[in-house]
C-alpha cells in the first residue's frame, strides 16, 4: 500500500482545470495586448510619416531661400530637381510608410491641390508652384498632414 502512496505522489503534470484556468489568462492576455500592438504600429506610420514629410518641405524651403540668395529670385524647385539626389535633397526621398512598397513609396508625382490623391503610383505629390507637398495616400487622413 504504501508504495501506491508513493507512485500517486510522483506523478507530474497539470490537471484540466489549471490547463483551463492557463488558457483563459493566455486568452485575456492577448485580447488586450493585440489592440494596443495594432494602435503602436498605426502610431509608428503616423510619426514616420510627418518626420519624412518633415525632411521634405525643409529641402524644398531652404531650396527656396537659398535661390532667393545666390540669384535674387526666389522660386521653388521643379519636380525633376526634388527627385535628383543631391539637388534639393541629400539623400533618396524617404518613402512613404502608407503607400504599398509594390507602388513605389519613395517616388513624387506632380500634385494638383494639397490633399489630393494623384494616381497610385507616387509616394509623395509635390506641387511645385507653391512648393506643397503631402503624402500621396489617406489610409488614416495623412493627406492632410
Amino acid at each position: 500500500m504504501w508504495f501506491m502512496r508513493r507512485l500517486h505522489r510522483d506523478r507530474a503534470g497539470f490537471t484540466l482545470i489549471e490547463l483551463v484556468i492557463i488558457i483563459a489568462v493566455l486568452g485575456i492576455l492577448a485580447a488586450v495586448a493585440i489592440p494596443r500592438y495594432v494602435d503602436m504600429v498605426s502610431e509608428a506610420k503616423k510619426s514616420s510619416c510627418k518626420g519624412a514629410l518633415g525632411g521634405l518641405r525643409s529641402a524644398v524651403s531652404i531650396y527656396y531661400a537659398n535661390t532667393a540668395l545666390t540669384t535674387g529670385t526666389a522660386t521653388w524647385p521643379p519636380i525633376a530637381s526634388v527627385r535628383t539626389i543631391g539637388v534639393v535633397m541629400a539623400h533618396e526621398i524617404p518613402k512613404n510608410p502608407y503607400q504599398l512598397s509594390t507602388s513605389a513609396p519613395d517616388s513624387i508625382v506632380t500634385g494638383v491641390t494639397k490633399g489630393v490623391i494623384v494616381g497610385v503610383r507616387g509616394g509623395w505629390a509635390y506641387l511645385a508652384a507653391t512648393g506643397e507637398i503631402w503624402p500621396n495616400t489617406n489610409v488614416a487622413g495623412e493627406s492632410s498632414f
